[in-house]
């Protein structure tokens, strides 16, 4: 870690702006569904209330598209945030403009304010330059404790560092840095990799750039199909990324060069159509017949790769294996989550929103290493790609 973090500088009695990952699912009456980004956000939260730092918290929520969306606001993240804290948190209709700079005016050291999302303005997403400014003038000191979101250029995430001279990290910023380098800088061996997911694409740039590093490759979901095809394999009609079956081929061939094991499913299981009261059956090896469309791995996939992590001392885990949301084709990623839990002598990190919700409902997150926050940000860092989040952050 060479960025400046909260330890670094005097909070008391200064204005400060923390961009936080408060993009919490909401149901259709905007209840919140999971509150798990909002309590990692309370270790710099609480250290900035107790610090007596008058503490401005800016988020987004949702996909807005640059417009006000009554679905969209963060009041019940305020209200479930006051909750957390035992403290009433102020919350504004805006993020920028003279209101809101009246109510930041008012705040007394110690009290918290939460600025309404910043994606009603479709200069956020844009990184505009005055909008930027508009937030930064707001302010003493920017922390960025939104990992979630370090890997978009945005106005909140990128933008602000610009325009304030103290620009840090946050605890949940510095938290996810140093469990993530674990994996690239001399991971404990065997060091074990489990893709799944819908979509090849996203996962590629990780596999290539920790090809070197892993022992065993793990596949699942549509991920696992995917590289099924490039082997030749019959896959019925299964969710395949097409335009990744050319550099599935890659992987396998690099894989072999580095000695790497990679494993697709030993067996599947089947439907002929997705549906919860849909009829399923276990295909008895890696091949899916014509018509049929796999949505889980099978018994002996389970229990292979139950066995390849328990002897693993290093494990990442990023999507699902199979169609998680339908209860009755959750089973293989289930699995997957218990098995981690029950290897206490790794090194176990889980990122991406299913996987996460996977060992959530599998009741084992207090036995995971660690639970990255941020899905698409944890993969380009895995990657080697600089994220732009982290990069404005001040070096110490």
């Amino acid at each position: 870690m060479n960025k400046l973090s909260l330890r670094d500088i005097e909070v008391k009695d200064k204005k400060v702006l923390m961009r936080v990952d408060f993009n919490v699912p909401l149901d259709d009456n905007c209840n919140i569904t999971d509150d798990t980004r909002i309590k990692a956000a309370l270790p710099s939260v609480k250290y900035l209330i107790e610090n007596k730092a008058k503490l401005i918290l800016v988020s987004h929520i949702g996909r807005p598209k640059g417009k006000v969306n009554e679905k969209m606001r963060l009041t019940p993240v305020a209200l479930r945030l006051g909750e957390l804290l035992d403290m009433k948190v102020k919350k504004t209709d805006d993020c920028i403009g003279t209101e809101v700079e009246r109510e930041v005016n008012e705040l007394e050291s110690g009290e918290v304010l939460l600025l309404e999302n910043t994606r009603f303005h479709e200069e956020e997403e844009r990184n505009d330059e005055s909008f930027s400014r508009a937030m930064a003038s707001l302010a003493d000191i920017y922390v960025n404790d939104a990992f979630g979101t370090a890997h978009r250029a945005h106005a909140s995430t990128v933008g602000i560092a610009m325009f304030i001279d103290k620009a840090v990290c946050g605890f949940l910023m510095e938290k996810e840095i140093r469990a993530l380098n674990k994996l690239v800088e001399n991971p404990r061996k065997p060091f074990t990799l489990i893709m799944g997911g819908a979509k090849l694409a996203d996962k590629i740039p990780v596999m290539e750039s920790l090809i070197e590093r892993i022992d065993t490759l793990l596949l699942g979901g549509g991920v696992a199909y995917t590289f099924c095809k490039a082997k030749n394999w019959t896959i019925g009609d299964s969710l395949v990324d097409e335009a990744s079956i050319d550099v599935a081929k890659e992987i396998i061939t690099k894989m072999r060069k580095a000695r790497a094991e990679l494993h697709t499913p030993l067996d599947h299981v089947i439907v002929q159509k997705i549906s919860e009261d849909a009829q399923t059956i276990t295909t008895e090896r890696g091949a899916v017949p014509a018509g049929w469309i796999g949505v889980d791995i099978g018994h002996q996939a389970i229990e292979e790769y139950e066995t390849e992590i328990g002897l693993s001392k290093t494990v990442f885990w990023n999507g699902p294996v199979g169609i998680f949301e339908i209860d009755k084709f959750a089973k293989g990623t289930i699995a997957i989550a218990k098995a981690l839990a029950k290897n206490e002598g790794a090194y176990t990190v889980v990122g991406g929103g299913d996987s996460i919700a996977a060992v959530n409902k599998a009741g084992v997150a207090d036995k995971i290493s660690h639970i990255s926050t941020g899905g698409g940000a944890s993969l380009e860092y895995l990657a080697g790609i600089e994220l732009p989040g982290i990069v404005a952050i001040k070096d110490k």
